[in-house]
């Protein structure tokens, strides 16, 4: 197995590439390069950026243009984005032709980490992207939590448990990706059966459950399943559920009787999530 490689510190002229204010080093160090000639970066923890954010940014870029120069690296006959994705999207959208950048020569495990501690530092990852960003650089660069901890400026304990959200069923990822549900609100749910712990992320949704009370309600309900031993859902109702969520894109879920008969639910939270399942099925 390789040797992970000993992170070194990112040093100030990182850390300032990663900041949100461009300094006079920085700004000395930018060139403008054709936009057309920069791919996004695949490994960009993120996988959600806010549209009405974007819509922003694009509006102050078209009025100041872009402040903060783009952190790149070569790749192939162009380039690669390390950090700054929001900000070469919202150029794209604003129809500019060039944007300024700082060129770097890392490698795709460097080109992880900064992509990870540049979402970090301004909180743009749910705690699902950053939880699979820290299971990516264990699975392709062998990294032990620990390593991961000490790469993100994160404890040992907080990685563990991040990482073990990877175990929920897609629904509630989905939910905790949306900003729907928090880490502190599905972590409860981790080790409960699938079916249960749906149950209870929906109805933390409809309730609007704090933490502590998603807490309470999970333990009683791991104690309420070990004590019963209650059956669990046949295999395939549930396989159905998840791909039903994955395919709708919304939460549904399927309640099959002894007669053959069911009934199917789609669950949404408010009206534009109504509207984009209307016309979706439509």
């Amino acid at each position: 197995m390789k040797k992970p490689q000993k992170r070194q510190a990112l040093g100030r002229g990182l850390e300032a590439l990663l900041g949100d204010k461009p300094t006079p080093e920085v700004l000395a160090q930018a060139t403008l390069i054709p936009i057309a000639k920069i791919k996004p970066n695949p490994y960009q923890p993120r996988s959600h950026f806010d549209k009405d954010g974007l819509m922003a940014l694009t509006a102050s870029i078209r009025r100041d243009g872009v402040l903060m120069p783009v952190l790149i690296r070569p790749q192939g006959d162009g380039y690669e984005l390390i950090a700054g994705e929001r900000r070469w999207r919202a150029a794209q959208a604003a129809k500019l032709k060039e944007i300024p950048a700082v060129v770097r020569h890392v490698d795709n495990l460097q080109a992880l980490e900064l992509a990870i501690v540049e979402n970090e530092q301004r909180n743009d990852l749910t705690a699902i992207e950053s939880a699979r960003a820290y299971r990516r650089l264990m699975d392709e660069f062998h990294y032990t939590q620990q390593q991961v901890a000490d790469s993100v400026g994160a404890s040992r304990t907080q990685v563990a448990n991040l990482i073990r959200l990877l175990q929920l069923p897609d629904a509630i990822q989905q939910m905790v990706e949306q900003r729907k549900l928090s880490m502190g609100q599905v972590r409860p749910l981790v080790g409960l059966d699938n079916q249960v712990a749906m149950k209870l992320a929906l109805l933390c949704l409809e309730k609007g459950w704090s933490a502590r009370q998603m807490e309470r309600e999970a333990k009683r309900a791991a104690t309420t399943q070990k004590t019963t031993g209650k059956k669990c859902k046949e295999v395939e109702v549930m396989a159905l559920e998840e791909e039903l969520t994955r395919t709708i894109g919304t939460p549904v879920s399927l309640l099959k009787k002894k007669d053959g008969s069911g009934t199917l639910t789609l669950h949404f939270q408010n009206k534009q999530d109504l509207y984009n399942l209307l016309k979706r099925l439509r």
